[in-house]
């Protein structure tokens, strides 16, 4: 099927594109599920643009694109062993691969391989977004399918650690700024929002709160299994009425704590390929003191939208200098560099890539 034009511009020309975000949350997440909003992101935006989507997610999502589903409910409770559920949702989507431009899968390892199967038979070109680290079994993995597959990147540093592959782009995550509240004024409590394990440093954050005697809020999910010890353990014992645990808040509440917070720590222990929660806040005027770890000197911009680290101590230390910050120059960071219109472009000039016309898509209203 040819693709229909639009307007009256024979090179703005609408894809079909099949888009594949993991089954395991609804679109877009209410509460824990930074992949799911960013694919829920650039959904809707390329339907807002005119393209026909295909998005293949849980049935209680809610997109303006094409809905198709096998789980009509998220079956979150079954994701730890539920590899068998995710084949199946992705097949879903593979065995239309005639019906499409392009498939655009954001799942797990599984799915890549029905990628590489699907493009060999059908020709269908597929990319896939890698939103993990690389660990070695995902870089053994991918590495099987890189004569089949074209990759998307979110950050350099995420790139780097997977050279072998053939990626179309590097397209960091990005936010719909416009619809972020935006505060100068702030109150006098610190921030954590992060999943409640080792990785994310809740600890961490607790430990820099007590050392400044400033009140701490954190907001996050608690999976069952390590996690829930970890919390046991590491978070709960701390908790008083200067360190609150709120819970795995709602975006309303997540983004009413960025605004009005008087910075937000981001103390992570492992390679992190992008971090979310730093745009986010920045997007509300709140400043981030990040440790140096993956991606973090990508997004944070020592000394104007917050402070970069390597210890506690030097954690502890950025707190004393965070009035420095202005928050108009917090919301600005992210208005140039992960705004929602440049997310958008950067996939329709990647999809026109891998469809190897060469043409330059451009921005539209």
């Amino acid at each position: 099927m040819p693709r229909a034009p639009l307007g009256n511009d024979p090179l703005e020309d609408a894809m079909r594109i099949g888009m594949i975000a993991p089954p395991w949350f609804p679109l877009p997440p209410q509460r824990y599920g930074g992949i799911e909003f960013v694919v829920s992101l650039l959904t809707e935006g390329l339907v807002a643009r005119g393209h026909d989507v295909t998005l293949f997610a849980s049935g209680d999502s809610e997109t303006r694109a094409r809905l198709s589903y096998i789980f009509a409910r998220a079956p979150y409770e079954q994701m730890e062993n539920g590899h068998h559920l995710e084949v199946m949702h992705s097949l879903d989507a593979y065995l239309r691969a005639d019906e499409f431009d392009v498939i655009h899968d954001h799942d797990g390892l599984a799915s890549r391989a029905m990628g590489a199967l699907v493009h060999r038979i059908t020709g269908t070109p597929v990319v896939a977004t890698l939103h993990g680290p690389a660990d070695p079994v995902t870089q053994k993995t991918l590495g099987s399918f890189r004569s089949e597959l074209k990759f998307i990147a979110i950050s350099d540093y995420q790139r780097q650690g997977f050279p072998d592959l053939d990626f179309v782009g590097t397209i960091p995550n990005a936010i719909d700024v416009e619809h972020m509240p935006f505060s100068r004024q702030k109150d006098d409590y610190l921030l954590f929002i992060g999943r409640m394990t080792p990785d994310k440093g809740a600890h961490t954050a607790i430990e820099v709160a007590h050392r400044l005697d400033r009140r701490l809020i954190m907001g996050g999910k608690v999976n069952e299994g390590p996690e829930r010890e970890y919390f046991a353990t590491q978070v709960e014992p701390h908790l008083s009425d200067k360190v609150h645990y709120r819970g795995e808040v709602d975006h309303e509440t997540k983004v009413r704590l960025y605004e009005h917070a008087r910075c937000t720590l981001f103390p992570i222990q492992w390679p992190e390929p992008f971090g979310l929660v730093m745009i986010e806040s920045l997007a509300c005027g709140t400043p981030v003191i990040a440790m140096r770890q993956g991606s973090v000197p990508e997004v944070i911009e020592d000394g104007r939208n917050g402070f970069i680290v390597d210890t506690v101590d030097e954690m502890v230390e950025a707190f004393g200098r965070i009035d420095d910050i202005d928050p108009a120059e917090c919301r600005s960071s992210v208005q140039e560099r992960f705004g929602h219109d440049a997310f958008i472009t950067a996939h329709e000039e990647a999809y026109e890539r891998l469809l190897g016309d060469g043409r330059s898509m451009g921005r539209r209203p």
